[in-house]
């Protein structure tokens, strides 16, 4: 094999028409929520997948009904808004984030801050928000695609925000920006969503579980009854990675439960996006 093959990576670049609606939040600040369509996949790594780990497997297939999920993490600019609306059950700080700009992804937020997110901006639309299932956040971040990321074999700087000193599948070395960036810098995937590699870990809805023996199959989130008060206070999901992570840690199957992923836990690695159930759509232009 030639140096120049050896050297040859894999990545695609996408430009699609989808379907979507935006929220209208106040103050000309509007939400895009996506439509991911309806299907079948099958969720997880397979053992062969380079620097995969055993909490992604068993792969299975799961069947996802349509839904809408946010074209974009929830922005500085959007959480500022939500946080003045009425409060449901707490508080919410408007400039919680350390990497300031009305565009950059909210951070500095507690997975019990975004449910509160959802919960205030389920209220003012009449619309249920909610945070996604793992399977969903899975699902959408394929876009249709089996590989370790959506766009290929690998990543680069160029197309991720990650701390690009750590390189994947013979992947250039690249940038290290040691901060978040704009929501919508970096190409979308098959879906038109941006970002779902790195920029910021994303909350996900469902309890920690150690693998996907006996996850369920229909997209739903997955929660232990049998988990203590505290194992649940403590033990949830990030996906997606972040601008301070390993590329390796970027992959669409990644799951992470480690301190950052505490439902009480404040960093500057983790944000969300929501999804939501609405059936009035518009074409989406990438």
């Amino acid at each position: 094999m030639s140096n120049e093959t050896e050297k040859r990576i894999i990545i695609t670049r996408y430009k699609r028409t989808g379907q979507y609606f935006t929220e209208n939040l106040g103050d000309g600040v509007g939400l895009d929520m996506v439509l991911i369509p309806g299907g079948t996949f099958l969720m997880g790594s397979p053992e062969d997948e380079l620097e995969s780990r055993d909490n992604e497997r068993p792969q299975h297939e799961v069947t996802i009904q349509p839904f809408f999920l946010g074209r974009y993490t929830v922005t500085q600019a959007q959480w500022q808004i939500v946080a003045n609306y009425p409060q449901i059950e707490r508080e919410l700080n408007p400039n919680s984030s350390r990497f300031k700009g009305d565009n950059r992804p909210v951070e500095n937020v507690s997975w019990y801050d975004a449910i509160e997110f959802c919960k205030r901006l389920s209220v003012k639309t009449g619309r249920e928000y909610k945070l996604p299932s793992e399977a969903q956040w899975e699902y959408a971040c394929r876009a249709g695609t089996k590989t370790p990321f959506h766009f290929g074999e690998t990543i680069t700087t160029e197309l991720v925000n990650y701390n690009g000193n750590y390189t994947y599948n013979k992947s250039p070395k690249g940038k290290y920006r040691e901060q978040t960036t704009d929501v919508g810098s970096f190409p979308p995937n098959n879906f038109g969503l941006h970002d779902m590699h790195g920029n910021v870990w994303e909350w996900c809805e469902d309890d920690w579980h150690d693998n996907y023996e006996g996850a369920p199959d229909d997209g739903s989130a997955w929660f232990d009854d049998n988990m203590n008060l505290a194992e649940k206070q403590s033990r949830t999901v990030v996906r997606g990675g972040s601008w301070a992570d390993h590329a390796k840690d970027c992959h669409s199957a990644d799951r992470d439960d480690n301190y950052s992923a505490k439902r009480d836990q404040i960093n500057y690695y983790n944000g969300f996006r929501v999804s939501c159930v609405m059936p009035l759509v518009q074409p989406l232009q990438n």
